[in-house]
Formats: C-alpha cells, structure tokens, sequence
C-alpha cells in the first residue's frame, strides 16, 4: 500500500511539476496576443485618424483654392467697378451739359427764327435787284423758305439748313457759266430764245435763229440790242460753251460798264 501510495504521490507530484513548467508559456502567449491585438486596433485607429487628416488637409486646400478664385475675381471686380464708375460720372456730366444745352434750345430758337425771317427777306430783295436770270425759279425758292417758316412739323435746324443751301445757290451763281431757254418779249410778242449767263457779270439772249441777240443792262434795268456781228458771234460761242459742245475758250462778250458814283 505504502509502495502504491508512493508511486501516486510521484505521479501528482509529477504532476504539479510538470503544469508548473508549462503555465509561464501559457500566461507569456496570451500576453502576446493581447499586446499585438491592442497594437493592431491602435494601426486602425491611427489609419482612421490619418484618412480624416487627409480628408480635413484636401477640404482645407480646395477651400483656399476657392479663397483664391475669389479674390481673383474680387481684384477683377474692383477694377470693372472703378472703370464703370469713371464712365458713370462722364456720363452723368454729359446729361448734365445736355440738359444744360437743352435749357437753351427755346433761348436759341426765339433768337434764330427773326435772323432766318429777315435772310429770306433780303435774300428776296437781292434778286429782285440782281440780274433777272432764272427769275421765276429763284422766286419760286424764295416763296418756298416763306412758307417753310410757317410750318410747325419741320425743325428749325433743318429750317436753317435750307435757308443758307439757298444762299450758296445764289453764290454758286457768281462762278459758273450757264446757258438755257426761255421766252422773251420781242417785237411785241413772246419768243423762244437762248440765255447765257457768265457769272453775275453778264445776262444775254440770243433767238433760235441768231437773227436778235441782246445783254441784260443793269443800269436802266432793260435789254439791250447787239448789233454788231462779232457780238452775236461770242455769245452764240458761249451758249454753246455752256452746253459743253465745245471746249471752253476766252470770249469776248460786252460787259455793261460799271456805274460811277451813287
């Protein structure tokens, strides 16, 4: 018995020896694991936290980008605001002169109508005294400005305009050849002759047949037969002149002689 209970005591005790050896391993291991399980969570953890970091650097980049854009765009607007503020006061200056320039129109008017009346009235006494070539279309003009004067639809720019164009028509007179027909009183009755008028210098006449040629004297206010052929001659060359049938060339036309004194 006590041999047996020996050999069972060698046993536990064995036993107890042998679970003695192997339990720091055991505790050693589950430690291990435990260590690399909590580092492992602190790797996820800290990827989590890097991933926001990211997340936070690129909002944060793409936000200072967008800053950027828009003080660009502010500078640009800044710029456009002060040029659209300089051409506002120009403008504001310009309605200004306008409304100025406005105020004065009725001013302008009241003064320039009466200076257009007594132009068409001297303009009317001038051929009334002028040598009478195309008298009745020059009369015709003036009646025209008469009765322009009287309308209300027309401006009185556009009245002033066609007051002084008769005016340079009647200049215009002075320096240019022209030949045209007409009738004239002759031997008591109505006849179809050719005018030629050499600036305002000279007025002639001269029948179809080139049997009457006379000038215009302007101090009796009366024609004047030429008799002389030479005469007849120069101002038959000379309506043709005027019609351009021939190349022009000097002529040699009577000229009333001027009036000495008053």
């Amino acid at each position: 018995m006590r041999s047996r209970a020996s050999t069972l005591n060698s046993f536990m005790l064995a036993g107890v020896l042998l679970a003695a050896s192997t339990c720091p391993s055991l505790v050693l291991g589950a430690e291990v694991d435990s260590v690399i399980r909590k580092g492992a969570e602190r790797v996820r953890v800290a990827q989590a936290a890097q991933d926001r970091v990211d997340d936070i650097v690129e909002s944060t980049r793409t936000l200072e980008d967008q800053y950027r854009t828009a003080l660009k765009e502010i500078e640009g607007l800044e710029v456009y605001n002060g040029l659209m503020n300089t051409q506002i006061s120009g403008q504001i200056n310009e309605i200004e002169e306008l409304g100025a320039a406005i105020d004065q129109v009725t001013v302008i008017e009241r003064q320039i109508t009466p200076l257009m009346i007594r132009m068409i009235d001297g303009l009317e006494q001038f051929i009334a005294l002028d040598v009478p070539f195309l008298l009745e279309e020059r009369e015709e003009r003036v009646r025209g400005l008469h009765e322009l004067m009287e309308r209300a639809d027309v401006t009185v720019a556009e009245k002033f305009r066609r007051v002084t164009e008769a005016y340079q028509i009647e200049m215009d007179y002075g320096r240019t050849v022209l030949a045209y027909e007409g009738t004239l009183e002759l031997d008591g009755g109505l006849r179809e002759v050719n005018f030629l008028r050499v600036g305002r210098i000279g007025l002639y006449y001269q029948s179809a047949d080139a049997a009457r040629t006379g000038v215009w004297n302007p101090h009796v206010g009366q024609w004047q037969v030429l008799d002389s052929a030479a005469a007849r001659n120069q101002v038959r060359m000379g309506i043709r002149v005027a019609n351009k049938q021939v190349a022009p060339d000097l002529l040699l036309l009577p000229v009333p002689a001027p009036r000495v004194g008053s």
